[in-house]
């Protein structure tokens, strides 16, 4: 049977998410923007509602290939288990190494990396679609003989392992910094400073690193995000805004092989007609200034509680996927989606968000009506126009529209 670990592990990421937060409220450090944050966490509800969908899709490649084509059948046994975290351990460092180093890749995975903060709701920031390919890197540990359920099971913790690490709460760890990939190692690897960039692609083990030259300690100051700020908080521009680089770029390139750089070169590559390849700048810490634009207390209020409330929709979507319909499942995770970009766009103070967030609450109103199915859904229903009608009220009187 199938575990959804990461699914799982859920309320432990906000608990833990919430310790962090009051760390650094007690200590005073600026881990934390409410703006931020709630960016982060709308790319990790997206990350997991796409994922329902892609989940099934690639893990049956791995099964395919599996039970038609594997070499041999591994026993059940610790040593088995040890043998297939070394393995997802190795590929995950070649899938996240060449996931830096080819642009269409990396229209991907940028996503994680966009954020110009480092704290625990970082590690939430997922790219939506990065599961459509990543399988394929582990497609070596199926010829071999490892059971699907074992390799799910270990590419999950492997995964969970990961969400420690995006903090700055923890310093240097002494001599576990050898052979684990630490706070200190993964700050590095968030890092836009020039000699940051593309370094510590670990996952658990930093032991690949130091193998094959990509390690880098921490030294200077880590300034976090991408070379060219993202400067929004949508995130379906997040998710798509690289590729429309890749293809305006790819219109101006000349011929076919230029053409073809563009998706498979390296990011920072560029067609000689464009100036050639760009390199990163020194940042200038003195004019270094986030994106952050500011707003009043009860716009906050707001968004956060619109948030949470996608949140809590989001939440019931993963547990109760199997249950539902096609056609509901689909609907309510677009729904969820574009509430979140609606508090991406007002957050941006956009011209359109108003419009937009009208239109999702008209959505919410209606749509719960096209799934009635017994008696004890009408209470649901009921409070959900309650809910609907309270945040319409609350929305026109804070915008006065």
């Amino acid at each position: 049977m199938k575990v959804d670990y990461i699914a799982l592990s859920i309320p432990i990421f906000f608990i833990l998410i919430a310790v962090e937060l009051v760390y650094a409220f007690y200590k005073k450090l600026n881990y934390y923007r409410i703006n931020d944050s709630i960016a982060n966490l709308s790319q990790g509800i997206g990350s997991q509602l796409v994922g329902i969908f892609l989940k099934t899709i690639t893990f049956f490649g791995y099964l395919y290939i599996y039970e038609h084509w594997r070499f041999f059948s591994f026993p059940n046994t610790l040593f088995t288990w040890l043998l297939l975290f070394m393995g997802v351990d190795f590929f995950y460092y070649w899938f996240h190494r060449y996931s830096h180093q080819i642009n269409a890749l990396w229209a991907a995975h940028i996503v994680h990396h966009q954020s110009e903060e480092y704290n625990l709701t970082v590690a939430l920031r997922q790219s939506w679609f990065q599961s459509g390919f990543s399988w394929i890197f582990y497609l070596p540990l199926a010829f071999v003989g490892f059971e699907p359920i074992m390799f799910l099971t270990v590419s999950a913790f492997n995964t969970l392992y990961q969400f420690w690490i995006h903090t700055r709460a923890i310093g240097n760890m002494g001599p576990l910094e050898w052979v684990l990939n630490t706070p200190s190692h993964h700050r590095v690897h968030h890092g836009s400073n020039p000699k940051y960039i593309d370094k510590n692609h670990a996952g658990t083990l930093i032991i690949w690193d130091r193998l094959f030259g990509t390690f880098q300690k921490e030294e200077e100051e880590v300034v976090y995000g991408i070379t060219t700020p993202l400067a929004s908080w949508n995130p379906l521009w997040a998710n798509f805004h690289y590729w429309v680089e890749l293809f305006n770029t790819f219109k101006n390139a000349d011929g076919l092989k230029e053409k073809l750089s563009v998706f498979f070169g390296s990011p920072g590559w560029f067609p000689k007609s464009m100036g050639g390849r760009q390199y990163p700048k020194e940042i200038d810490m003195d004019k270094y200034q986030k994106y952050s634009p500011t707003y009043e207390l009860k716009f906050n209020a707001y968004i956060f509680f619109q948030f949470v409330f996608s949140l809590a929709i989001a939440s019931i979507l993963l547990f109760t996927a199997s249950k539902l319909s096609a056609i509901q499942l689909l609907s309510n995770c677009v729904l969820v989606i574009l509430g979140l970009t609606s508090y991406g766009a007002l957050m941006e103070q956009k011209n359109w968000a108003k419009t937009i967030e009208n239109f999702r609450l008209f959505l919410w109103l209606i749509l719960p009506f096209m799934f009635y199915r017994d008696v004890f859904f009408i209470y649901l229903l009921l409070g959900n126009t309650a809910l609907v009608f309270f945040s319409y009220i609350w929305f026109k009187r804070l915008f006065n529209n």
